[in-house]
């Protein structure tokens, strides 16, 4: 394939006829408490797909779609600026546009920064494999990661979009567990366990752990897209 890498900047016959591998950075606009922005998981999982597209090959036909900025977010709703469209709205975006897309696109990988979206994933990924399309889904998953606006996504963010963290405002919030706040959160969501949305502490979070973690993550697609095993879950393993 020839000509740009990113589907926006393509006009039609640059994509006609060829094996394309589509990939599609989804993500979230929610509280990451108060010094990161509501767009990290979207531009985590945009960074990943760039990371990816940049060191492929270029025969390899990896293309990077525009994000879809929007997920199922309820948990998040108890602070200012999450905007939520919730697992029926999320699910009928996903599988009309994985139809579409495999009109003309070999393959459709959602590469999906936001966890609250992975039950919604399964569902829609799920359908559009039953339809013999063939679309499968990646988490940005960190080894070790904290849960929620804590070391992990700081350090990522510090190293993906400096300028869009505030440190001075950087601080801990809820350490516990997760599975130990899970009852809590089903009820009253997020605010309920932690009143700066932070699960976690962003203290010590560099962007030198933020490569790093980001280099890890981005083999781990790399490889996957390579050996194409797609799971139970339509997750790309």
């Amino acid at each position: 394939m020839t000509g740009p890498s990113v589907l926006g900047q393509c006009s039609w016959p640059d994509l006609d006829g060829q094996v394309i591998t589509l990939l599609v950075p989804l993500g979230s606009v929610e509280q990451h408490g108060p010094h990161l922005p509501l767009d990290t998981d979207t531009r985590i999982a945009a960074a990943v797909a760039d990371a990816v597209c940049s060191h492929s090959d270029a025969d390899a036909g990896l293309m990077r779609a525009p994000d879809l900025n929007y997920g199922a977010s309820g948990e998040h709703e108890g602070f200012a600026g999450t905007i939520s469209i919730g697992h029926e709205a999320l699910r009928g975006l996903l599988v009309e546009y994985g139809r579409s897309a495999c009109r003309w696109a070999t393959r459709v990988v959602f590469v999906n920064g936001h966890g609250g979206n992975a039950r919604t994933l399964v569902d829609a990924v799920g359908l559009l494999r039953y339809e013999g399309r063939d679309v499968a889904w990646f988490p940005c998953a960190f080894d070790g990661a904290d849960a929620h606006a804590g070391f992990t996504e700081t350090s990522v963010l510090l190293h993906v979009s400096p300028l869009a963290v505030d440190t001075s405002r950087a601080m801990a919030g809820n350490r516990e567990p997760v599975g130990a706040l899970l009852g809590a959160m089903r009820s009253g969501g997020v605010a309920a366990v932690s009143p700066n949305g932070v699960l976690g502490d962003p203290g010590g979070a560099t962007a030198d752990d933020g490569a790093r973690l980001m280099a890890e993550v981005s083999e781990r697609l790399s490889a996957a897209l390579s050996s194409w095993r797609v799971d139970a879950q339509g997750r790309l393993a």
